[in-house]
């Protein structure tokens, strides 16, 4: 079995990071690791406007999303020494706290698994098919990309 990925957009519960890490830890390519990098993003308490956000809606084109996490993870993938690349997006209503991205690198070296983890972060940002709407104690609004 060669290194791996998996990615996915789902509904709030469906996935957590200790699911993701389990998946990690069954790629027999580990053994080359020395190094797995997460990042959780949550749901920010302060919105990108000013005042208090009561919550957040996410929502994805499905399929579309997928396919653009998934070209992320491929090339990351490829990248010299990285074993495993996970990436994980919530869609639904979610409040302050809760987690909305999951990315999950392990790699041979720590600085690959960190130069990667923040690429994956950066270009899921950009490039998913992904839209947020902040519901504050102000008003509501898109959030836009990036």
């Amino acid at each position: 079995m060669a290194a791996s990925y998996g990615v996915g957009v789902h509904e709030k519960g469906e996935i957590s990071l200790e699911r993701i890490l389990a998946e990690v830890k069954k790629n027999p390519e580990l053994e080359k690791a020395g190094a797995i990098g997460c990042y959780v993003g949550i749901v920010r308490g302060r919105g990108l406007k000013g005042g208090s956000v009561r919550k957040l809606l996410v929502q994805a084109y499905r399929e579309e999303a997928e396919e653009s996490l998934e070209k992320i993870a491929r090339e990351i993938l490829a990248k010299p020494g990285i074993v495993d690349v996970r990436i994980h997006h919530v869609v639904g209503e979610l409040e302050v706290g809760e987690p909305i991205l999951y990315v999950v690198i392990a790699g041979s070296r720590r600085r690959e698994v960190f130069e990667s983890l923040r690429e994956a972060v950066d270009r899921v940002k950009r490039e998913a098919a992904i839209r947020k709407k902040e519901i504050t104690d102000s008003g509501e609004y898109w959030v836009p990309r990036g």
